[in-house]
């Protein structure tokens, strides 16, 4: 029996299948984003420009633990592994299981562990895996828009996990960060990037 025209094209039509958005980095972002703007903070992930000046006072050759508040599609966590020497690790920590089940499938490194948690628990997560401290911590929670108390509580949780001469690297769209950061953090650089959308503040809180 010989299929028609019309039968033809609704067969090939049912065999076409759509991509997975869930593999699609900058469209699993912007679904994130869409459902959960006040924990993201940004429509879109940050540009290499601002990866590089948030990376740019790393002492690289010291750097053991690094730990990523946030990584969300993996934008500065693989620039962070990519500069990480063999023996050192990357803890990211993050709320959206999606993005840690994209990490997982997309992120073949030993030197990486995925955390689906909060940051105010950095220090049982380090603890966890028998670890004291950390040497640097990077965030671009919005801290702005975080629900009441867990700013603080992050703040507070991030200045304690710090190994002494560590430091808190975050960046943000709006100054409200720095009310948060100055009862730990009494040295703290400040940098701005125009180069993303939104533009960036960046700050180094330095545990002295």
């Amino acid at each position: 029996m010989t299929m028609s025209t019309g039968e033809t094209a609704l067969k090939s039509r049912r065999k076409l299948r759509l991509p997975n958005l869930q593999n699609i980095p900058i469209a699993l972002f912007f679904k994130e984003f869409c459902k959960h703007p006040a924990m993201i903070g940004s429509i879109i992930p940050s540009s290499d420009r601002l990866i590089e000046r948030m990376l740019s006072r790393v002492d690289w050759e010291r750097t053991r633990v690094f730990v990523e508040y946030g990584p969300g599609v993996g934008t500065i966590t693989r620039p962070i592994l990519e500069r990480l020497k063999p023996d050192a690790m990357l803890i990211a920590i993050d709320t959206n299981p999606d993005f840690i089940a994209y990490l997982k499938r997309t992120i073949a490194d030993p030197r990486i562990i995925l955390v689906h948690g909060s940051a105010a628990d950095i220090r049982s997560i380090l603890a966890s895996h028998d670890l004291e401290h950390a040497d640097y911590v990077l965030s671009g929670l919005p801290f702005s828009t975080l629900p009441a108390g867990v700013g603080p509580a992050i703040m507070r949780e991030t200045y304690a996990a710090l190994r002494t001469g560590g430091a808190f690297v975050v960046y943000q769209y709006a100054l409200k960060v720095l009310r948060l950061m100055r009862p730990y953090f009494a040295n703290i650089d400040r940098d701005f990037e125009p180069i993303n959308i939104p533009p960036a503040q960046v700050f180094w809180g330095w545990k002295d």
